[in-house]
């Protein structure tokens, strides 16, 4: 397994912005009340939880970034699923916070 790479909000955007690249997966580890409240476009929501059970429905032939709220749940995700075999993960540092500070200052925070 290797390290947890992570990816600032950033270069996270400028990622999504760049249609000369491959689009990550995005998913959402947050609870369904934090995803209701604020999430990026296009995230799957998938509870940390409920990354256990339900892994074996995320693409393994895209990158994958792990988002959360600051950070610290979307890289435990991100080590666990590098340990189960996903190539190409990410945690978005900072988390959707971070998104709201760097990118989408519309975006609610909590």
């Amino acid at each position: 397994m290797g390290a947890v790479q992570e990816i600032t909000a950033r270069a996270l955007a400028d990622w999504l912005n760049d249609a000369s690249r491959p689009a990550p997966h995005l998913l959402d580890v947050r609870e369904e009340w934090e995803y209701a409240h604020c999430h990026l476009a296009n995230s799957q929501l998938m509870p940390m939880h409920s990354v256990p059970l339900h892994m074996n429905s995320l693409p393994d032939d895209a990158p994958l970034v792990v988002i959360c709220h600051h950070g610290v749940r979307s890289y435990q995700v991100a080590a666990y699923l590098l340990n189960a075999g996903f190539a190409e993960v990410f945690s978005l540092a900072g988390g959707v916070a971070a998104w709201a500070d760097q990118v989408d200052p519309a975006m609610p925070r909590y």
